[in-house]
């Protein structure tokens, strides 16, 4: 596409992104952050659902009990989302300069890190309550769902994590993607530009991998949450999720170069599946043992 020429006549019309990714600011940097908020709003949603757990009797976690774990369980997500970003899609950049980890402003948290961190801080915590590991990661991964589903809608909100460009009639302006003469464009004229309409990849990660998946585990608590080898609902978690986010990607822009010709995100989703795949079959396995009289 020649961005000197001018723009036809009947050139469709999308929506330009121009939404702020604060709730309110005091500064140029400084304010409430969606992305932030989704954590905040995350993490109760997540309280709640341990506190109504209990009254079901469905939970051996006290309120105390959940202090600590949910402190744990911050401290999973923040420090593995960080980390598995920096390793897993920046990592030439962190060779160069280790310090950028701690450059949270900038954005940039992986799911897959966050899985990891929060992996450890659930054998910390169960060791700590003197509870069964798998016990424990079938219940938190009941109410990781809800997180990971605002999290992607701050990411649409925050104009990052963009599409792949299409023509659906619901395709998005993103102003800071880049611009690739191959694909379909149009001109836009508030930005004086030409730009390619994309797919908002982050809405469909909402609802592929936060929705369906939240209705999915709670499905399978409520119903045969109980009666499940312990493991099995954490390793339905990794599969599934998994499939949805091997589903999103297709219409992900990559946002680091392909390894083995997959998006980072592909490739790490098939290692979760695998992953899971292996915990389901070791679950079934313990739960068939005969127990010792």
């Amino acid at each position: 596409m020649d961005p000197f020429s001018p723009p036809p006549d009947t050139a469709p019309t999308y929506w330009v992104h121009d939404l702020s990714p604060f709730l309110f600011q005091f500064n140029d940097q400084f304010g409430l952050r969606y992305y932030s908020l989704a954590y905040i709003v995350g993490i109760a949603v997540a309280w709640f659902l341990f506190r109504l757990y209990e009254r079901a009797r469905r939970s051996p976690l006290t309120a105390k009990d959940c202090e600590g774990l949910f402190f744990a369980l911050f401290l999973g997500v923040v420090l593995g989302g960080r980390l598995g970003y920096v390793l897993f899609y920046d990592f030439a950049n962190f060779v160069r300069a280790p310090w950028i980890v701690f450059y949270v402003w900038e954005g940039g948290m992986a799911s897959h890190g966050g899985f990891i961190g929060v992996t450890l801080a659930v054998l910390f915590t169960a060791r700590n309550l003197k509870l069964s590991p798998l016990r424990l990661g079938d219940l938190i991964v009941t109410v990781a769902p809800p997180g990971l589903f605002l999290g992607r809608v701050a990411n649409f909100i925050n104009g990052e994590l963009w599409g792949k460009p299409t023509e659906v009639a619901w395709a998005v302006i993103f102003p800071h993607a880049p611009f690739d003469s191959r694909a379909p464009a149009v001109f836009v004229e508030s930005l004086g530009l030409w730009a390619n309409p994309r797919h908002p990849s982050q809405l469909y990660a909402a609802f592929l991998e936060g929705l369906v998946l939240t209705i999915y585990m709670q499905v399978r608590f409520w119903r045969s949450g109980p009666r499940l080898p312990a493991g099995q609902l954490a390793a339905e978690f990794f599969i599934v999720y998994a499939i949805m986010r091997i589903i999103g990607e297709v219409f992900r822009e990559p946002d680091a170069s392909l390894i083995l010709g997959l998006s980072r995100g592909t490739l790490y989703s098939v290692i979760t599946l695998f992953a899971g795949m292996g915990l389901l079959l070791a679950a079934r396995q313990v739960s068939a043992r005969p127990r010792a009289p």
